[in-house]
């Protein structure tokens, strides 16, 4: 059922928001050039590897070692708007017709991560990554790491299918409200170190 849905859903809005999609990979041409979309390894369900798909919202900036630059040197006004209505994410409902993500799910994070987790933090992956999930519409990245991943383990032994409709829901307003894009001093979630 939830397969289903995910797929009637992502192909629904991608055909829906195409106008849009088309509009933001001429902007980010534009403003940010090449490569439109920002491509990268993420952990799957039971951590198996998949690529992740979104539309670049930072430079590619480097120092003169060619180390790049913290995120709050290369995220651009450009790619602060991408990211306050979450249009950078729109090239995951590709991940969602390929079976890579779930609409809503844990949100998949760095494969660097995998070693890091507790036995029951990683416990994560039991379910396949989503778009949206209950740690991303009750606060984001203005909740601790640890905080975050306690929510995804609530979501992964309380998931159902009205739960779903209900983080769809509360993402749409969410979105619109721009709540919890960026975590104390940082533009993103500083990195997780392990607890």
């Amino acid at each position: 059922m939830k397969r289903i849905f995910d797929i009637l859903v992502a192909a629904g809005l991608l055909l829906l928001l195409s106008p849009v999609i088309l509009v933001v990979a001429v902007l980010v041409r534009k403003k940010l050039g090449a490569p439109v979309l920002f491509k990268q390894q993420r952990p799957g369900r039971n951590g198996v590897p998949f690529v992740l798909y979104k539309f670049r919202s930072m430079r590619d900036a480097r120092d003169g070692s060619g180390r790049e630059l913290p995120d709050e040197l290369r995220l651009t006004p450009f790619g602060e708007r991408m990211r306050k209505y979450s249009l950078d994410e729109l090239p995951q409902l590709v991940n969602v017709l390929k079976g890579d993500l779930s609409l809503v799910g844990p949100r998949p994070l760095l494969m660097d991560y995998l070693p890091l987790y507790t036995e029951e933090q990683a416990r994560r992956h039991e379910v396949r990554p989503g778009i949206t999930g209950w740690a991303q519409v009750n606060g984001r990245n203005a909740l601790s790491w640890e905080e975050k991943f306690k929510l995804d383990v609530w979501y992964v032994d309380n998931r159902s299918f009205r739960l779903d409709l209900t983080i769809l829901l509360m993402t749409v307003r969410k979105v619109f409200k721009s709540e919890g894009i960026s975590h104390g001093n940082h533009v993103t979630m500083e990195k997780f170190m392990g607890s």
